[in-house]
């Protein structure tokens, strides 16, 4: 006799999950809202820049005048950075640094954040540059020439790669060296 049986467990905690759900939703386009109630709540002035109006220009300056009556320094600092950085979206820059102060904008934890990315990625671009330069003019100088796509390779290689590379050109003696040190190294740069 060959029975079948089917059991299931469930755990008298846990109530039964339905997996069928129902999401509903209403598309915003803050270009044909009305602007009055963005601009009564500080924490929607951002979104203002962006809202239907005649004067775009009368709009910004309502904008910044909101801001500037936030009594609470960080939260004024903070609310006028993301406003400028959505107003770019519609204005031009004068426009925005004329009617906010930029050392509020400099003193935001964003601003500074996205200060210190530009920095560090712009560090990091002329660290390689430099190191780049040097790794050329030694090849060079080693090699007497450097073939256009080698060079272009070359060029690809992350920080990493080039200080490894500046460390082995020290043993090469022919472009077959480097042509086949290239080959040997990672495809997929470090940094």
């Amino acid at each position: 006799m060959n029975q079948t049986s089917q059991i299931s467990i469930q755990n008298p905690k846990l109530p039964e999950v339905d997996t069928n759900t129902t999401h509903r939703y209403r598309v915003i386009r803050l270009w044909e809202e009305d602007p009055t109630p963005l601009l009564a709540n500080p924490a929607l002035l951002p979104l203002a820049t962006l809202a239907r109006t005649e004067s775009p220009t009368d709009l910004l300056t309502q904008v910044a005048a909101a801001v500037d009556m936030i009594e609470e320094t960080d939260e004024r600092q903070n609310i006028s950075a993301c406003v400028q950085v959505l107003a770019g979206l519609r204005f031009e820059k004068n426009l925005i640094t004329q009617l906010f102060r930029e050392e509020i904008m400099q003193e935001s934890v964003i601003y500074q954040d996205i200060l210190q990315k530009g920095l560090k990625q712009g560090e990091e671009q002329g660290k390689k540059k430099e190191a780049l330069e040097l790794i050329l003019r030694q090849l060079v100088r080693r090699l007497s020439a450097i073939e256009p796509e080698t060079e272009q390779q070359i060029r690809t290689l992350s920080i990493t790669q080039l200080e490894d590379l500046a460390e082995a050109l020290l043993d090469f003696t022919s472009q077959t060296d480097l042509i086949n040190y290239l080959a040997n190294i990672s495809p997929f740069p470090a940094n």
